[in-house]
């Protein structure tokens, strides 16, 4: 009994314990810039919630808070005029804005060095140029050819083999335009039809082509690590356009529960398997989603801070810090609602 409790609560505490990696590193980027830039930090927090464990050390309370969701840094100044010379709202502009941006360019930064880490100890780097073909496809016999190197479907340009699987499973009717690279020449190739495949009530196109797979080199895993990390950034910003413009359901987001889930049960397979591969690039994956999605230029996240700055910047007009906190606190509210949403999904999910 113990040991069946066991084995199913560890892989929960494992994918809690990277999420709350993931956020720590987040906050640490804010964190460590304030400092630089001599800010006063009245709190630094991971998680969010009642307290578990709290710390006070000079000017700053440390403090381990419930819900592994999210933290933050707390700094003087930041949503209220303060007449500190060391508060948030003294500082210059670049000195600001750089330390608004510094947590998600943490995130992102430490995508791209976890896949690399992927890269350099894989056997072999995926490239979007095709190898072979299953037998009788489809997609061979619509017009592509061994050697191909696919540069486009569509209107949306192919660098990696995360652009090449996110641009065929974004279609809808199996049908694609591709732009190859042929013999050194650009060549289109039309209208090529992919078989499909009915599982649990939705159609799935089939991916009947294989690609080129190169040796990690020092240059080789620099290059697809970066190509890699912005491939995913630009999914992140397109699955968003598309669940906006409801070509995705809003069924089909995963919330904190779903990802803890993911986490868990990818660990469960990762220590069975000792292939920790598909572990360190959800892990990636997550780092840059969290890097990305706070750039998003909307109130209450680090984009929507990071614009007001730059307006101020370049109008030399601050908003007052009591219209600005209110702008940021309805957009936290719409984001707090949006995540009741999908946690409750998430839950459903279980039944």
């Amino acid at each position: 009994m113990l040991a069946d409790i066991f084995n199913t609560v560890w892989p929960i505490l494992v994918a809690i314990l990277f999420f709350g990696v993931i956020i720590m590193s987040h906050e640490l980027g804010h964190f460590t810039f304030a400092r630089i830039f001599k800010v006063k930090i009245n709190e630094f927090s991971i998680g969010m919630g009642p307290a578990i464990l709290k710390r006070h050390k000079g000017d700053t309370d440390y403090s381990l808070r419930l819900l592994p969701i999210g933290g933050y840094v707390a700094m003087e100044g930041e949503d209220e005029d303060s007449p500190d010379p060391n508060s948030f709202n003294s500082k210059p502009c670049w000195q600001r804005a750089i330390i608004i941006v510094a947590g998600a360019t943490v995130n992102i930064i430490c995508g791209i060095i976890i896949m690399a880490i992927i890269l350099a100890t894989s056997e072999l780097i995926g490239t979007p140029t095709i190898v072979g073909f299953a037998d009788n496809a489809a997609s061979e016999a619509g017009g592509l050819k061994v050697g191909d190197r696919i540069v486009a479907i569509g209107n949306d340009k192919i660098h990696t083999e995360y652009d090449l699987s996110y641009f065929m499973m974004r279609d809808k009717d199996a049908v694609l335009d591709f732009v190859v690279e042929r013999d050194g020449k650009l060549t289109n190739v039309k209208s090529v039809k992919f078989d499909t495949v009915e599982s649990d009530g939705s159609t799935t196109m089939v991916y009947d082509f294989a690609i080129v797979g190169i040796e990690p080199t020092f240059k080789s895993v620099t290059k697809y690590a970066l190509l890699d990390s912005f491939s995913i950034g630009r999914i992140v910003w397109l699955s968003l356009y598309d669940l906006a413009t409801m070509r995705f359901e809003l069924n089909d987001l995963s919330g904190p529960i779903g990802t803890v889930d993911i986490i868990a049960d990818t660990t469960t397979d990762a220590v069975s398997t000792m292939d920790f591969s598909r572990l360190l690039t959800i892990m990636a994956l997550i780092a840059i989603n969290i890097g990305v999605f706070n750039l998003i230029p909307f109130p209450a996240l680090d984009g929507g801070r990071f614009l007001l700055i730059i307006i101020e910047g370049i109008t030399g007009k601050k908003l007052p810090a009591k219209v600005e906190a209110a702008i940021n606190n309805a957009g936290l509210a719409l984001l707090l609602g949006l995540m009741v949403v999908v946690t409750v999904n998430d839950i459903s999910k279980f039944f």
